[in-house]
């Protein structure tokens, strides 16, 4: 078993997008999607970020149960709620599933969150989402957002400090003995709202 730890500096319910019974990583993060030393029954753990002002916080943690080459995730019915309706809900506005083939084989992006204000394609995001080639699927995962928990010091190994992720160093021991903790601790699924949605609400 693999473990993988990001600092997060934005949360909208994009990336990860916890949302209708499935936690997805469809955007960002490329290094992680589209990583050879990740596999099925991984762990990907996202922390909290100086910007966020919640250091040593868990605000996410999934196992990896699916991994899905992008361009199929388009298609998949099990995620057509996941396109994004950018005048709809704040769920729906953050809807990750944007990405899609053209029939001359280039990516295509709809208006959505990393789309430019006008709609219009965002090319700087769109090649780095689509570098990531794959989405991260998980129905065994915990999200808690706006009510990240602190990280107890004894498994703080498992934080990167750095700018993009942590994984070789993770001691496996000590990410084995916090998955237990979190296991025992908490249920799987939501227990607060994203981060960066109470800038929409002021």
């Amino acid at each position: 078993m693999g473990y993988f730890s990001y600092k997060i500096e934005h949360d909208y319910g994009l990336a990860p997008n916890p949302f209708g019974g499935f936690c997805t990583i469809a955007v960002c993060k490329p290094t992680i999607r589209a990583n050879k030393n990740l596999h099925i029954g991984d762990w990907i753990f996202g922390t909290g970020s100086a910007k966020l002002k919640n250091l040593n916080h868990l605000i996410f943690a999934m196992k990896v149960e699916e991994i899905l080459p992008m361009e199929n995730y388009w298609d998949d019915e099990r995620f057509q709620y996941k396109k994004p309706v950018v005048n709809g809900s704040l769920v729906q506005m953050y809807g990750d599933n944007f990405y899609y083939k053209e029939k001359s084989g280039k990516w295509g992006q709809l208006n959505s969150a990393h789309s430019l204000e006008s709609g219009k394609v965002n090319r700087k995001h769109l090649e780095i989402d689509t570098g990531g080639k794959n989405v991260l699927i998980s129905k065994v995962f915990y999200y808690f957002g706006d009510k990240a928990i602190i990280i107890p010091e004894r498994f703080r190994e498992i934080c990167n400090k750095g700018r993009n992720m942590k994984s070789a160093s993770i001691p496996i021991p000590v990410a084995g003995k916090f998955i237990q903790w979190l296991e025992s601790k908490h249920k799987v699924g939501i227990h607060g709202d994203p981060i960066d949605w109470k800038k929409h609400l002021r």
